[in-house]
């Protein structure tokens, strides 16, 4: 009589479609963050122009949505770790600013761009972290 063991595997398979609600989750309460942090500051007369401060103005954006984020990533029980992680993605976009110092490029080509490389460091810790945030 033959027993066929299983044994565990150091990769096992993660499905997409939480990791895809998951995402779908982050970028809702990253958007959430934006607007109500960011209507609040302009009530407040707190805002910088896009033109004039591109760094200073995505700084202040990824920070709302960081908020944004955080709160909704500990409501529905993740750690700190994966949420700070989550967070720090929205600040790799500021790596560009030095282009946007040296006439590289415009605000409005680095607002697009950050927001592409936003949502890909996104990705990147998405996939990094994936057996953790398929099960919450």
């Amino acid at each position: 009589m033959t027993t066929t063991q299983t044994l565990p595997t150091a990769r096992t398979s993660v499905g997409w479609r939480p990791l895809a609600r998951h995402y779908a989750e982050m970028v809702l309460a990253m958007f959430a963050g934006m607007f109500a942090l960011g209507g609040l500051r302009t009530l407040a007369g707190l805002t910088l122009p896009l033109e004039e401060q591109p760094g200073g103005w995505y700084l202040l954006m990824a920070i709302d949505m960081s908020i944004g984020m955080a709160a909704w990533m500990r409501y529905r029980g993740h750690g700190w770790a994966g949420t700070l992680e989550m967070c720090a993605a929205m600040f790799v976009p500021l790596a560009l600013v030095p282009l946007v110092w040296a006439g590289a490029m415009g605000a409005l080509s680095f607002m697009t761009a950050a927001h592409v490389v936003m949502l890909a460091a996104m990705l990147l810790v998405l996939l990094r972290r994936r057996h953790e945030f398929a099960h919450c």
